[in-house]
């Protein structure tokens, strides 16, 4: 009991000595520390953006629901993604494709489904402008998307057959052309053809790194017919009656693909089917695999830091040369001169490692706080975890840096020490 006193009192001591020490260079303390707080502010920055970027896509998964199956033109592979969903356009799926899956009286758990094409336009109102995306969809698109307007009617299945020029804008759209005037019965101008203005969605926010109040909803045959001359779509959603249907529901929609294109095989496949939780799946492996790989490229300032720390620990010990050698002299062991030195590094690399996850923490916030201001659901994630990585990584590597200048002050002579000038 009496040994465990001694030592705890001395190492109160070597840390009120380290302490003394960094007062009095307060600059080269500072610029010791600086490749720690760097590599750990990184570490903690990195982590907490990815778990971020990962929030913002499960919250919009859950604003749409989970039941939902989607489709791509182009076939998926084990060496990555679809052509299609990399921006290359694929014309193998069709708005036909997507009525014969719902209008089959074959299968029943499929409640509503819906193509999507796009364009991007300056869009025009009197005098007012402003530059979107609009988006071809179908009626369907409220009950797959499980949103709604907030004012006026979402256009119908008979407006979308008869190609009528209707229009429902995305919040940030009607207050970017009409301000406080109410929209609905409007004209505006898309392509230079006129469309009438029929509703306004509800706030939806960003999906991915797209603003969805930002678009203008179009009858998706209107788009293709009159605004894009297209005749395929880009994807397609449908929305499943239950979870438990997910997979019996893929299993149809990749027969009925498979029928009406003329496949006889899988490899043959010019499609990629889905579920929103697969999509998810996929997304978050790619995410973490990303986030591990900048997490790796920050830490290696902290080995450039942990490098620094030891060249000035070394030179530490040649301006310290006589002090040493006192201490030699006067009864101090190799193992005493070791763990001052040891304790030293350790203070100032835990040090810089609690100003790196201090500043770690603020910069991650201000990102969260910009990204909810520029309308994204993104969540403010730090995890105790990574702190502790962190901490525990910066003590990690004072004991490690510091080992050879401990090593090199602890076998110096005392009396060639004590001549030293």
């Amino acid at each position: 009991m009496v040994i465990l006193k001694n030592n705890f009192v001395n190492l109160l001591k070597n840390i009120q000595s380290v302490w003394h020490l960094i007062e009095r260079n307060k600059v080269r303390s500072f610029l010791t520390m600086l490749g720690i707080i760097v590599g750990i502010m990184s570490v903690i920055v990195v982590m907490s953006v990815g778990a971020g970027a990962q929030s913002l896509i499960l919250n919009q998964v859950k604003s749409m629901g989970s039941n939902l199956v989607g489709v791509l033109p182009s076939k998926s592979n084990s060496n990555g993604p679809p052509a299609s969903a990399l921006g290359i356009v694929v014309k193998t799926l069709t708005l036909s494709d997507i009525n014969y899956i719902l209008n089959s009286k074959d299968f029943s758990h499929i409640v509503a489904g819906t193509g999507y094409v796009r364009g991007v336009d300056t869009v025009t109102w009197e005098d007012q402008k402003t530059d979107t995306t609009f988006i071809g969809v179908s009626a369907d698109l409220i009950v797959v998307e499980d949103t709604g307007v907030s004012r006026g009617r979402f256009f119908t299945a008979e407006e979308d057959r008869t190609q009528a020029r209707v229009a429902v804008l995305g919040s940030a759209v009607a207050k970017d052309l009409f301000g406080e005037n109410n929209p609905i019965g409007q004209q505006i101008k898309i392509k230079k053809t006129n469309f009438n203005i029929i509703g306004v969605m509800r706030p939806r926010g960003s999906s991915g790194f797209q603003n969805q109040d930002n678009q203008i909803y179009v009858p998706i045959n209107t788009a293709q017919k009159i605004l894009l001359g297209i005749d395929y779509v880009s994807f397609a959603r449908f929305k499943i009656d239950a979870a438990e249907n997910i997979n019996d529901s893929m299993d149809y929609i990749t027969q009925v693909l498979r029928e009406r294109h003329n496949i006889d095989s899988p490899e043959k496949d010019d499609f990629f089917v889905r579920s929103m939780a697969q999509g998810v799946e996929s997304i978050m492996k790619i995410t973490n695999a990303l986030k591990v790989f900048l997490t790796a490229m920050a830490a290696i300032s902290l080995l450039v830091g942990g490098i620094g720390i030891m060249n000035i620990m070394l030179a530490a010990v040649e301006e310290r040369t006589r002090e040493i050698g006192l201490r030699k002299a006067v009864g101090a062991k190799n193992k005493n001169i070791i763990i001052q030195f040891l304790i030293e590094t350790v203070v100032i690399t835990f040090l810089g490692g609690l100003i790196g996850i201090i500043l770690g923490i603020l910069i991650s916030f201000v990102v969260a706080r910009v990204a909810v201001n520029m309308g994204y659901n993104w969540d403010f994630v730090i995890s105790l975890w990574a702190i502790l990585l962190a901490s525990s990584v910066s003590i990690g590597i004072g004991l490690l840096f510091g080992i050879i200048p401990a090593r090199r002050a602890a076998h110096l002579d005392p009396i060639e020490a004590l001549r030293y000038e």
